[in-house]
């Protein structure tokens, strides 16, 4: 990563949590609450920040968000789903019954996931 100042902050009223870089709006990831479970559908960075590590970064801050919330996370987004499974201390945040339906289910055994590929 480069010396950017990173921030993630809950929009909540726009519904996503948002990454900024040296003050500006970097990327975003969307989200919903339906009761204690947090789906998280799309993750998506500006083209000139792409490749800087900040969706990791932002991805990563969320699911903290979610587990000091002690909220489920569902992700329906590719990368998040992708993330989980290469950082498997946040598996415990995707329900056991929901891992297989984004591919997670043998991310435990460390065996990649067969979740779909898209760019940071």
């Amino acid at each position: 990563m480069t010396d950017l100042r990173i921030r993630t902050a809950d929009n909540a009223e726009r519904g996503r949590f948002e990454v900024s870089a040296d003050e500006e709006l970097a990327g975003y990831v969307t989200y919903s609450v339906r009761g204690a479970v947090l789906s998280l559908p799309h993750t998506e960075v500006e083209p000139r920040f792409r490749g800087r590590g900040l969706a990791s970064a932002l991805i990563g801050d969320v699911l903290d968000i979610a587990r000091s919330r002690g909220l489920a996370v569902l992700p329906f987004c590719p990368f998040v789903s992708r993330y989980i499974a290469g950082h498997p201390d946040y598996l415990p945040l995707v329900p056991a019954d929901q891992r297989a339906r984004f591919g997670l289910d043998t991310a435990a055994h460390g065996r990649p996931s067969s979740a779909g590929t898209t760019g940071e």
